[in-house]
């Protein structure tokens, strides 16, 4: 079998932040892919402005280097479990895996997460124990937990002899020995152990052309563009195939322009053969996971299998008494269609119509991919309300079953007791305990995604911030019994129209916290803050003081008031209880009950009572 020895496809996994995209910038810098004038800013790979804030990937990307007569294309994929969806396609593409693994933090859940997938398609891997030069780090231990994780995933001999490299990517110092004093500015370990150990793609150049598509890109001037990889034959500009639909059906077409990579740019080409990843135009309705072969010899590749999504929300038009103030899109019909274009690019997510053309179903792969859509489309001018994230229940042999998670907590001594406890009430089953030393306990927990839901911020107040809390998708299991979830805290909610005045905040903020500050708009119904009970309570934080000619004789007092909890997007989904919505547009991120009368909730609340009894 005859292999293409000038080629090497790669993907790079990791847990979130342990250092892939700046790997990938120091392999971009020392191949000389960049000229030496050229600007490129950190973290070059992460091109979007969320990307670039949260420090995470969030769009897998690729990228290409030329190393010593060798093009090294290296795809770069998403840490989190939630975007699960890129990780497997992009691992259709490749032949070898660099895996990312911090020297102190070891394993975590996402390693495992994205490492299973990589097993499942016999990929072998190259180890990078990365941030060599942190103090306390451990890499021989690290490279046994690797090693462990291997095992525990059924991995063969071939995959358990992996080669290992040691690196510093934010120094740009990589080396074969672990001593961090041994550590050489330079590249060059990386790029060889790739070429040596990454097999070489089969060179089929002479039989018939064979395309998958993995990812979707777009432009305004070719639309929609298929990017994936030619595992068999060659195809040129001009030329006419037939795409062969997930339905089945076949449509032809003519290629009008191909594009190649190289460094961040990506460049037309005029021909492609077996072993490129390449993007091709001139197609409208591509879609992921579709073969394009030529009209005279279908025979397509499997589809690529896509985890489904385990939580959904309801979107819907927003229609707050605030409604069209701060949004450029408003209608239903901007919004469906917004939301159809990103069903078009996500294979993860899925979104539904209603009996109601205002309200859609929308199911994703947890809280962070659902959030970070519903942050695109506030920043693109949106504005829309959405539900409480709730848990995809399924039936499997004919049992009601829900997804559960892998959570790993690392603590400090002193807090495992409250974490234990915690997680134990949202029915948190504990698997491992491990002490790392330094006054530090790992714990592992077998947890359902309803109990890890609103969790983070409870977690960060028991752990007074020095905790950390990982989790992945693990398997749909039988449902938590005895486990409601939600919100034990009740809510203050605004019975008046109106600007708030530090004289209304004042009268309430020993009721609970509260989350505006003085000046901002509110109307009836609106939530303002957290009641410390656990019934929700109408407050007036528009009241203004009562003029009169008489002195006090405290009048020269300074007050002070507590400062407000001014909520992130995340916060206020994690606070939403079933009977309120989250108001967001590109300026504000408002919470509110679903029936803004005081009134009319109270009848409601009394009607259910009545029926609960009743059953």
């Amino acid at each position: 079998m005859t292999k293409r020895t000038d080629i090497r496809n790669i993907a790079i996994i990791a847990h979130v932040d342990h250092g892939k995209t700046t790997l990938v910038d120091e392999m971009l810098k020392q191949s000389g892919t960049f000229r030496k004038n050229e600007q490129v800013s950190e973290r070059a790979m992460d091109s979007i402005d969320i990307e670039k804030e949260r420090g995470i990937t969030i769009l897998a990307k690729n990228t290409a280097v030329d190393y010593e007569g060798t093009r090294i294309n290296i795809l770069d994929t998403p840490g989190h479990a939630d975007f699960g969806g890129e990780v497997e396609r992009i691992l259709k593409m490749v032949d070898g895996v660099l895996l990312v693994v911090d020297a102190f933090e070891g394993c975590m859940p996402q390693t495992r997460f994205v490492l299973k997938k990589a097993m499942e398609q016999k990929l072998r891997p190259v180890v990078v124990v990365n941030k060599i030069d942190r103090p306390m780090a451990r890499p021989a231990e690290v490279i046994d937990e690797v090693v462990d994780l291997l095992i525990d995933l059924g991995a063969d001999e071939d995959q358990l002899d992996f080669p290992v490299i040691y690196t510093s990517a934010i120094n740009g110092t990589s080396s074969l020995d672990p001593a961090p004093e041994n550590q050489v500015a330079s590249m060059k370990d990386v790029f060889e152990s790739v070429i040596e150990n990454v097999p070489a793609p089969v060179y089929n150049a002479d039989e018939p052309l064979q395309f998958q598509v993995t990812m979707l890109d777009y432009n305004e001037y070719l639309g929609r563009i298929g990017v994936g990889r030619v595992f068999r034959g060659k195809v040129k500009v001009g030329d006419q195939v037939s795409l062969y639909k997930r339905d089945g059906s076949t449509k032809s077409f003519r290629i009008t322009k191909l594009f190649g990579f190289l460094g961040l740019k990506r460049m037309e080409i005029e021909e492609a053969e077996a072993g490129d990843l390449i993007a091709i135009a001139g197609i409208e309705d591509i879609m992921v996971g579709e073969t394009i072969c030529p009209a005279d010899h279908m025979d397509p590749l499997p589809l690529v299998r896509i985890d489904e999504p385990t939580l959904q929300m309801t979107f819907l038009v927003n229609n707050s008494p605030f409604a069209g103030r701060e949004g450029d899109y408003i209608t239903s019909r901007k919004i469906e269609a917004r939301l159809m274009t990103q069903v078009e690019t996500d294979v993860s997510l899925e979104v539904e119509n209603t009996d109601s053309p205002d309200v859609w179903k929308v199911s994703g792969r947890g809280e962070l991919h659902l959030s970070i859509l519903i942050e695109n489309l506030r920043r693109e001018g949106f504005e829309l309300q959405v539900s409480k994230p709730e848990v995809i229940i399924r039936e499997i042999d004919g049992k009601k079953c829900e997804p559960y998670e892998m959570a790993q907590v690392d603590v400090p001594d002193d807090y495992t007791g409250a974490v234990m406890e915690s997680l134990g009430e949202r029915k948190g089953e504990m698997l491992n305990m491990t002490n790392k030393g330094d006054g530090q306990v790992r714990m592992d927990f077998l947890i359902p995604s309803r109990g890890l839901i609103g969790y983070t911020t409870e977690f960060m107040a028991l752990t007074k911030g020095y905790g950390i809390l990982n989790h992945s998708f693990d398997r749909f299991l039988p449902l938590a019994e005895g486990y409601t979830g939600g919100r034990r805290q009740g809510a203050l909610i605004s019975m008046e129209n109106g600007k708030v005045t530090p004289y209304g905040m004042m009268q309430v903020e020993d009721r609970g916290e509260l989350f505006t500050e003085p000046g901002t708009e509110v109307y009836e119904g609106m939530i303002v803050g957290e009641h410390a009970r656990e019934n929700d309570l109408t407050v007036n934080l528009t009241k203004m003081k009562q003029q009169t000619n008489v002195r006090s004789a405290t009048k020269d007092q300074t007050v002070t008031m507590k400062k407000p909890r001014i909520m992130t997007l995340e916060e206020a989904l994690e606070f939403l209880n079933e009977d309120e919505y989250c108001e967001v547009t590109p300026q504000s991120i408002r919470l509110r009950k679903k029936v803004l009368d005081k009134s009319t909730r109270e009848r409601e609340e009394k009607r259910k009572k009545l029926a609960m009894k009743q059953d």
